[in-house]
């Protein structure tokens, strides 16, 4: 299937989804229907593309950073007869009817939740105690059989998507494990950390394969005694030959958070890491990043505004940025490409569009009178 044609230059607001708290995270369906963004309240907020609506998810009692889904095989396409799925939004190919999926989400006390996402109102199905304190982040393998968990207990473990039994825990962190992805072959799995500190597992053994490193997205600041940094967000392209990391570098005062945002990509072949800067000199972090089929990698954060920055593959110049209203906590691409949202610390989620402004047809002549 050919990649979505994106034009960054073009790239616009489609719908702002509000919610009444700040969003911490956000991550689409398998089908790309539905938007789940987690916010302070506790809350995950389900926002349907098709029809506006907007459902909660309550379950958690502490914040959620973790997002996952994965569909469930063998069960029918939920069906939503008589509403034209080309209306949910301009510009973006049609969402796809929802797949019966299950989501599963992460939270501060390290409770792991699994839900069936496409339920009217989707209540907790399974509870497992995955962490010794906050779940930072959750993966689903690419066969989607295994869910993979990290946190502030320096560990990083996989588990049994259908039942929550637990598979292998991953032991080697020195500091608390900010982010985990798969490697599309479905063997590896990356872990990266505070310090950034990336370590590639092998998932059959447990061996730890080898160190890659993005310390650049970390300091000890010794005027506050604290560190800061981490890998904010983590991707691998669809062909796991690059590996994407975002963060903070440059930091000279780690209370305020003052630093800039920086990708650091890696050949996953030999390891060598490139850094992608903004060309303009924006201070705070960078929160999420992907790399899109067409290769050009997607960065988001913010500090006092939000950013989107669109690098160049070839080069990794920041060829265009975009200007958001709020701070962007997190960023998902839409599994057709042709959009991506943004979780906003004023409690709205801005889902934009990177496609070309379609074509419109003229009007056709109005009859003349015989």
């Amino acid at each position: 299937m050919p990649a979505t044609t994106i034009d960054p230059t073009k790239t616009r607001v489609l719908k702002e989804l509000k919610h009444v708290r700040p969003l911490i995270g956000c991550r689409f369906d398998p089908s790309g229907r539905y938007l789940f963004a987690s916010a302070e309240d506790d809350t995950i907020q389900r926002f349907d593309l098709l029809t506006g609506g907007k459902t909660a998810l309550i379950g958690h009692q502490s914040w959620v950073r973790g997002l996952a889904s994965v569909p469930v095989k063998n069960t029918p396409v939920v069906s939503h007869d008589n509403v034209p799925t080309s209306a949910i939004f301009r510009g973006v190919a049609a969402v796809h009817k929802p797949t019966v999926f299950t989501l599963l989400s992460g939270d501060y006390h390290g409770k792991l939740l699994w839900w069936n996402g496409a339920d009217a109102t989707p209540k907790p199905i399974k509870t497992v105690e995955a962490h010794d304190g906050w779940i930072r982040a959750v993966a689903v393998s690419p066969d989607g059989t295994m869910v993979a968990t990290c946190g502030n207990d320096q560990l990083v473990k996989l588990w049994n998507t259908a039942d929550g039994r637990p598979i292998r825990t991953f032991e080697g962190h020195t500091s608390h494990v900010y982010n985990v992805a798969f490697h599309p072959n479905g063997q590896r799995i990356v872990s990266a950390d505070l310090k950034g500190n990336i370590r590639d597992w092998e998932i059959t053994t447990g061996k730890l394969v080898r160190e890659l490193d993005a310390k650049i997205l970390h300091k000890y600041d010794t005027g506050f005694g604290a560190d800061i940094g981490g890998i904010r967000g983590i991707a691998f392209n669809s062909a796991g030959t690059q590996l994407a990391c975002i963060g903070i570098t440059n930091v000279s005062n780690a209370f305020a958070g003052v630093g800039n945002p920086l990708v650091v990509l890696f050949d996953w072949n030999d390891g060598k890491p490139k850094q992608l800067k903004p060309k303009d000199a924006f201070q705070g972090t960078g929160w999420g990043v992907g790399i899109h089929e067409s290769g050009i990698i997607i960065g988001a954060g913010g500090g006092g505004q939000g950013r989107i920055w669109f690098w160049n593959p070839a080069d990794g110049t920041n060829t265009h940025t975009v200007n958001v209203p709020t701070n962007a906590r997190d960023m998902a691409i839409h599994p057709d490409g042709a959009a991506l949202a943004l979780a906003g610390a004023n409690g709205t989620s801005y889902l934009y569009t990177t496609t070309p402004t379609p074509a419109v047809s003229p009007s056709p002549a109005p009859a003349k009178k015989p």
